[in-house]
């Protein structure tokens, strides 16, 4: 009997409900539900509404329903670094702040004077960015202490909304990595880290990893749906799941290109060395234990905020086409400079950069979009140079996944930049691992081996040389 898995997929913009289910060898997709996902003012704060996100993951159910669709499982990824804390009574204690927001600003450099930054990267082999968890946290330590002195729980945002589906509570290995918490060698909570820091260990759950059954829904849930189902965990980590559907799994570097781009390899190890800590890479939690050895850079993000700064005049396909009539134009900025986390205007920030650096500066729509994409595919360059330094290796191809794959104009000044081949695809990278991850715990995929053989057979791949792009 053909099992049905429900993935739900929740980006810094939007959020789905995808069916996922096998036929004649092959993965199939049904999307069933998508919402809108931003982030609001809440006080001095900018956060989640992460009520509304669950409510809208119950409203997708119940379509399931109106269907004729009883999904055998569901399982949840998110971004990453966020979470609630809950009391004694599981009440959240704040709202679900948004990494963000600038609280943590100036945390990183106080925490590096409790332990040193040489010390912490050995240990947790996680990039040094200012929103990580270990920084939102010692924010709150520093300016809103009661809230720690109460808090029972700590849970991740899909930790939560697992625990209002099934009332257990649990921390998701691979998401857990990101926190800059987790000792990269024993995969468990640093309890030393913590210990310095000033911060309650009890708070953290028992860790579970992938393919983990966790529950069923509760009853009240039972009453509300008219159905039950096995709530299973993926890589909750949206990434995490993304790369576990890369259908080349060797001599490739992955990019998953979404809000943020990721890049880098898979590897059995995590890769703690000083040139590793100086190039920022970092070593998140994948799934079956391996190691995401990946650098984080703006990504889609920016050309989403250009986007929206011209009031959603241009759509992104109009904003590639203006930017591929552009030809005499050629200016680059850093992506990674925190001034482009989150600006009043991405658009003048960009032309602020280009001034303060002396370059010609973007007055067009298709002069903005164009700097922002040739400035993506320089960092990328720069990053698998990086990698390949690091590797003591070339690598052959880079394996491009998620929504951003589409952007053609992309993918081949990516080819054009490294000289590689770029795959492009599976657009829809996270759904599919997320629901590869539920299918193997339902026996009904053998291993990820076998996962990534049924999603290069699934998905259409397009491949870029740098020339013109050739399909698969």
């Amino acid at each position: 009997m053909t099992k049905y898995s429900i993935a739900v997929d929740i980006g810094a913009s939007s959020g789905r409900l995808i069916l996922g289910y096998l036929e004649k060898g092959l993965l199939k997709l049904e999307e069933i539900h998508r919402f809108e996902n931003k982030m609001v003012k809440k006080g001095d704060s900018f956060c989640w509404e992460a009520d509304k996100l669950f409510q809208e993951i119950k409203n997708g159910l119940k379509k399931c329903k109106e269907l004729g669709i009883k999904p055998d499982s569901i399982g949840i990824d998110t971004w990453a670094v966020d979470f609630v804390l809950l009391d004694d009574e599981d009440q959240p204690l704040t709202e679900a702040v948004s990494y963000r927001d600038p609280r943590t600003d100036g945390m990183m450099e106080q925490v590096f004077e409790k332990i040193m930054k040489e010390r912490l990267y050995l240990e947790t082999g996680i990039q040094f960015q200012k929103f990580n968890t270990i920084y939102q946290l010692y924010s709150l330590k520093q300016n809103s202490p009661e809230i720690l002195e109460k808090a029972k729980s700590f849970l991740m945002i899909p930790d939560y909304f697992n625990f209002l589906l099934t009332g257990k509570k649990a921390n998701e290995y691979t998401n857990a990595t990101s926190t800059q918490l987790v000792n990269a060698f024993t995969k468990k909570w640093d309890h030393g880290l913590l210990d310095l820091l000033g911060i309650n260990k009890e708070m953290f759950q028992e860790m579970k990893t992938p393919k983990t059954v966790l529950g069923t829904l509760k009853e009240e849930l039972v009453s509300e749906l008219g159905f039950d189902l096995q709530v299973i965990l993926p890589a909750t980590h949206d990434t995490g799941s993304a790369v576990a559907a890369v259908p080349e799994e060797d001599q490739t570097i992955y990019i998953s290109s979404g809000t943020w781009s990721l890049i880098g390899v898979e590897n059995d190890f995590p890769i703690c060395i000083t040139k590793a800590l100086d190039y920022n890479f970092t070593n998140e939690g994948g799934i079956d234990y391996q190691y995401r050895f990946l650098k984080n850079i703006m990504g889609l993000w920016m050309i989403q905020e250009v986007k929206r700064n011209y009031n959603d005049e241009y759509s992104f396909a109009e904003l590639v086409d203006l930017a591929s009539a552009v030809n005499d134009f050629k200016a680059i900025v850093n992506v990674n400079n925190d001034r482009f986390l989150k600006p009043d205007n991405m658009v003048q920030e960009i032309m602020n950069y280009c001034v303060e650096t002396g370059q010609q500066i973007p007055v067009t729509p298709g002069e903005v979009a164009k700097c922002v994409y040739d400035s993506l595919a320089v960092s990328y360059q720069e990053a698998i140079h990086e990698i390949e330094e690091i590797f003591e290796k070339e690598f052959e191809k880079i394996n491009v996944i998620g929504g951003g794959c589409q952007n053609e104009r992309l993918n081949q000044l990516v080819a054009d930049v490294t000289k590689k081949e770029v795959h492009a695809g599976p657009v829809e990278a996270t759904a599919i691992g997320n629901i590869a991850a539920q299918l193997m715990a339902l026996d009904e995929i053998q291993d990820s081996k076998e996962a990534r053989l049924i999603v290069k057979k699934s998905f259409e791949i397009k491949k870029y040389v740098p020339a013109a792009p050739i399909k698969d």
